[in-house]
């Protein structure tokens, strides 16, 4: 245990020795003493005070301070390091939307639409609504470089409260059910294909999607580059898998299989709420088109890759979802798409004949890779707003030796590990399905303000203002339509868990208090996982 103790306190050593030296070449922040005797900016352990104040690059003379929370060098102890290149970008926005959804169940807007063709223009119009949301994001993520995407947003446009409750909501709520509900895919395609008179034991599901958490935390606990590696093969395994639906549909259409296609817009025109909630189920699919955004501060250039992968990616995911839809049509009608439990599996049956199992295990390697994919972000998430003061304080710890922040890994695993437990995920979705659009709305309108708040700021990527105006328009309409059409005292109740947050932000974020045993619970976890406070390294470029 002393070993540990001096190991650990050895590394904040070092860290704040390397910020004493940067705060000699003129970054002059006042230092506090820390326990073991060393002075730290910031009363904190290997973390750099705020920037000094620079030039606007606009050439108005005017100074400013950059965006990013606080900042470090890569001469810090322990930091976390700029590893996600092009590839891997394009590969977490890619191995992170394409998961379940289209293999399982697109039969969902069938069923809201009760048409093809409109439900194959929404599947077109969520993949347009997402790159230009992603776009938008993209100008927000090069303005300001610090992980966390919608929480660093709000923190710069609207101050610390409304960030606050963003990242209470996505912590507790949004990102470990997205977690749980692909792993319990994982796990349901997992175990039919060793249970094929019956349904599967929905306790082995359960296990199973736990293993599956365990074993995807500890690849990205492990190793970033792991974590990234296993994101970029399985992202190829499913892009094969892609590839093969659509050249089965391809040899159906030749065949002149086109009947299910010919008389696309037949039936009634869907009602304004019936289109709102086939968008929600759209855009479930479309998941994660800003997910690069949480971890910006480990892009190599962020400037340019960053809205280089969302260009690449988001446009790829929409051709391979509508050009797959239309392979499912060429082999099955509606109805049989809306019949079928999972609609690829009933595929492959009819098109790949004894090959048919390579449906079945393209789910379970693309549920995988998804769920891979969306706990490496969220875990940048619990660590950029707990390095704030919003969350624990040993949610922004790294290790020490593999650079990783595994608390906040941990911490999102355990919470999705109790929703695949409680097995009431689907409709926990449903509640605040329209919640996450509420944020998407608020970023939208966090660019809209900061064109005015902030004009002089640099903005290496920068999107024409019409921009995040049509998808804000398009987020009110979304979180409005559902709930004049069908009123339920669900959204009543996800509202209500929203400003729930605010109960603790103003005794433990606002006013500063910390229970007297925190320190103790700090110190003992801190040791336990080997770990110790970080600076960001979003820095302009």
């Amino acid at each position: 245990m002393r070993d540990k103790i001096s190991q650990l306190f050895c590394l904040q050593k070092n860290a704040c020795q390397n910020n004493s030296t940067d705060n000699n070449r003129g970054h002059n922040v006042p230092t506090k003493a820390t326990s073991n005797g060393t002075m730290c900016a910031n009363g904190s352990l290997g973390t750099e005070g705020p920037e000094a104040p620079e030039t606007d690059s606009s050439g108005t003379g005017r100074m400013r301070k950059p965006l990013e929370r606080n900042g470090s060098t890569q001469n810090h102890a322990v930091h976390l390091e700029r590893r996600l290149g092009l590839f891997s970008g394009v590969a977490l926005i890619v191995g992170t939307m394409i998961g379940s959804g289209i293999f399982v169940s697109p039969s969902g807007l069938l069923v809201r639409t009760g048409s093809v063709g409109v439900s194959f223009i929404i599947w077109l119009a969520c993949g347009v609504l997402s790159l230009l949301g992603a776009l938008a994001y993209a100008e927000l993520g090069t303005m300001n470089t610090s992980s966390g995407a919608e929480w660093a947003y709000f923190m710069d446009a609207y101050g610390p409260a409304p960030a606050f409750l963003f990242s209470w909501v996505s912590t507790l709520v949004l990102k470990p059910s997205q977690m749980a509900i692909i792993c319990l895919s994982f796990a349901q395609y997992a175990v039919e294909a060793f249970v094929t008179e019956c349904d599967p034991p929905r306790g082995v599901v359960k296990m199973v999607a736990l293993v599956a958490i365990v074993m995807i935390l500890f690849v990205n606990c492990y190793s970033v580059n792991l974590g990234m590696t296993v994101q970029n093969v399985f992202t190829a395994a499913k892009l094969v898998a892609v590839v093969v639906v659509i050249c089965g549909g391809a040899w159906k259409l030749m065949q002149g299989n086109t009947q299910h296609l010919s008389n696309a817009f037949n039936g009634p025109m869907p009602n304004v709420g019936a289109i709102a909630t086939a968008f929600y189920t759209g855009l479930w699919a479309y998941d994660g088109w800003n997910n690069l955004n949480y971890v910006t501060e480990e892009i190599k250039n962020p400037s340019k890759n960053l809205p280089r992968s969302i260009i690449i990616g988001i446009p790829l995911v929409t051709l391979c979802y509508a050009l797959i839809n239309i392979s499912y049509l060429a082999a099955m009608s509606p109805q049989e798409m809306i019949e079928s439990e999972a609609v690829a599996v009933t595929f492959g049956n009819r098109i790949l004949g004894a090959l048919a199992w390579l449906m079945p295990l393209s789910v379970t390697i693309s549920t995988f890779g998804s769920a891979n994919g969306t706990l490496f972000a969220a875990g940048r998430l619990c660590f950029a707003a707990s390095r704030e003061g919003h969350l624990l304080d040993i949610l922004s710890y790294v290790h020490v030796r593999r650079l990783t922040p595994a608390p906040g890994l941990i911490f999102h695993s355990l919470i999705a590990s109790a929703m695949v437990l409680h097995g009431t995920i689907d409709s926990l979705i449903d509640f605040f399905s329209f919640t996450a659009w509420i944020f998407y709305g608020g970023a939208m309108l966090a660019l809209i303000v900061m064109r005015y708040t902030k004009p002089n700021y640099p903005r290496p990527y920068k999107v024409p203002i019409i921009i995040p105006v049509v998808v804000l328009v398009i987020s009110v309409y979304l979180v409005a339509a559902p709930i004049f059409e069908t009123p339920r005292v669900e959204y009543l109740y996800a509202l209500l868990f929203i400003f729930a947050g605010l109960i603790f932000y103003v005794p433990f974020v606002k006013l500063g208090m910390t229970p007297r045993f925190m320190n103790k619970v700090t110190l003992f976890f801190q040791l336990l996982l080997e770990v110790v406070p970080t600076s960001s390294m979003a820095m302009f470029e």
